[in-house]
């Protein structure tokens, strides 16, 4: 009698028999290495980890059958600000299947199993998300980037991106984990008190590498562990600033990556009385913004050719890069709500910061938005773009990028010539703040033709809750010049989120 599969993931075939293979290496792993808690992760809008922690027996079910998850955190905004009421029809999503704030279901991807090295016998896994009836959740991030890649692919590309991060490391004075500092929904605990763990502007110097050495190497060797490509480590410009690079990955990995790093460097770091914050501008006044300069590149699947090579070794860029780069500049407004995601990221994008105040781009350029790397006819030839914060959600950045970037090679978008003065350009300025940001992003067709109008006006209203939350705070405290400083209330909001 043939044997009929009843379990979620076979109902709905969710699951290659690659994948059913990894399923069965996972188990073998998990009695040969002794793991007795495994950790089902799921990254949320904010591209922030949740997890449950699943003992052996249960993951056992899990990998078969998912875990049912509570949509509650798909309410909240980064304060834990309640945006949707989930016991009206829709549970304010307007889909029906969110009505009673009910489970979804998280499955376990095989690929993405890892030996947590610092948490004894402890595993981690990334999942995706659906609903009951076996459709992707329209609000899983990394079900979003999934998709672009696959069209990116069905038109003959691959998507390849490097991470370039940078990120503040300070010692812990005070966790004020006193019950008067927990805040409450819609208002963010206290900050911990720090110190910085180095002094700044002394830019990559080794001394101060060697300062904090005993966690750095922790950190590199947890990513080593993990299979994470590190490249190098450096003391970057402002006080307990780091940057860290990884090689070129291709796909979903990059995004993946960028969530399990940051986990990395929060948890290693909180255990030896750190804070890793990735928070763009941390409320001190001698420190400075931190990006997320996002490398990229695109592989032909016909010839494995990196396509941005100009074939005549004349431009610092082929037609088809130059067309790459015109839709993403195109629609740079927009995106930044995916690339710049906090009120604080927007304080960084100032003239002449080495941060872009406008859609332009040049031949190595550090002040354009869009950064050409390599010489003419370089194989390995890449361009950065330097809008994005290190807190931004790993898997909207990179789709925001893939979308618009075959939006342009489809239409063949010029970008223009290359800018010599990039803060004098007549180009498309960026906006100058979360709000700005939001508004274009709710005019831009094309993100809400690819991410879905459910995905776009969610995302929005996350957002404008963000916002209203943060002006009745400037408003009730009398900050006139809030654009030119970092409030309390942003201190209170990132800091130790991200």
């Amino acid at each position: 009698m043939l044997k009929v599969d009843s379990s979620f993931v076979g109902i709905h075939n969710l699951r290659s028999k690659e994948e059913e293979e990894m399923v069965e290496q996972i188990k073998a792993t998990i009695e040969e290495k002794n793991i007795r808690l495994i950790r089902v992760a799921w990254a949320d809008q904010h591209g922030i980890s949740r997890a449950k922690t699943m003992t052996v027996p249960a993951f056992h079910r899990v990998l078969e059958s998912g875990l049912e998850f509570n949509t509650g955190p798909l309410f909240f905004d980064t304060g834990s600000a309640i945006v949707f009421n989930p016991f009206q029809e829709g549970g304010g999503f307007d889909l029906e299947e969110m009505t009673g704030c009910p489970n979804y279901r998280l499955i376990p991807d095989p690929s993405t199993f890892r030996i947590l090295p610092w948490a004894p016998h402890t595993a981690w896994i990334l999942t995706d998300a659906y609903l009951k009836d076996g459709r992707p959740l329209p609000f899983d991030s990394r079900g979003i980037l999934r998709k672009a890649l696959n069209e990116f692919k069905d038109s003959g590309f691959e998507y390849i991106s490097g991470i370039e991060v940078e990120w503040n490391l300070m010692k812990i004075v005070d966790n004020k984990l006193n019950p008067e500092f927990m805040g409450a929904p819609g208002i963010a605990a206290e900050a911990p008190a720090v110190l910085s763990s180095a002094r700044g502007y002394q830019y990559h110097l080794e001394s101060h590498l060697d300062e904090v050495d005993d966690v750095l190497y922790e950190i590199s060797n947890a990513l080593s562990a993990l299979g994470l490509p590190l490249s190098t480590m450096e003391d970057e410009w402002g006080p307990s600033q780091q940057e860290f690079t990884f090689e070129p990955l291709t796909g979903l990995e990059a995004a993946d990556t960028m969530l399990l790093f940051r986990n990395t460097v929060k948890q290693i770091c909180k255990r030896h009385g750190y804070v890793g914050s990735f928070m763009c501008r941390p409320a001190f006044s001698s420190f400075v913004s931190s990006g997320w300069h996002l490398h990229q590149s695109i592989r032909s699947l016909e010839t494995g050719e990196n396509v941005l090579k100009d074939p005549y070794e004349l431009e610092p860029t082929s037609e088809i890069g130059k067309h790459f780069m015109g839709g993403i500049l195109m629609h740079a407004q927009a995106a930044s709500v995916f690339t710049t995601p906090t009120i604080n990221g927007f304080k960084r994008l100032n003239p002449n910061s080495l941060a872009p105040d406008r859609a332009g781009w040049g031949d190595d350029n550090r002040g354009t938005m869009l950064r050409v790397i390599g010489a003419p006819g370089e194989k390995n030839v890449r361009f950065e773009n330097r809008i994005g914060e290190p807190a931004a959600n790993p898997y909207l950045y990179l789709a925001s990028q893939v979308i618009a970037g075959a939006h342009g090679i489809q239409n063949k978008i010029d970008p223009g010539i290359p800018s010599k003065e990039a803060y004098n350009d007549d180009r498309q300025r960026l906006p100058r703040s979360l709000k700005e940001a939001v508004e274009a992003l709710k005019k831009d067709t094309l993100y809400r033709e690819k991410m879905g109008d459910l995905f776009i006006d969610y995302i929005t209203k996350i957002k404008e809750s963000e916002i209203s939350r943060y002006e009745a705070f400037v408003k009730e405290n009398g900050i006139e010049d809030h654009q030119m400083v970092v409030t309390d209330w942003e201190q209170r909001e990132y800091f130790d989120l991200f």
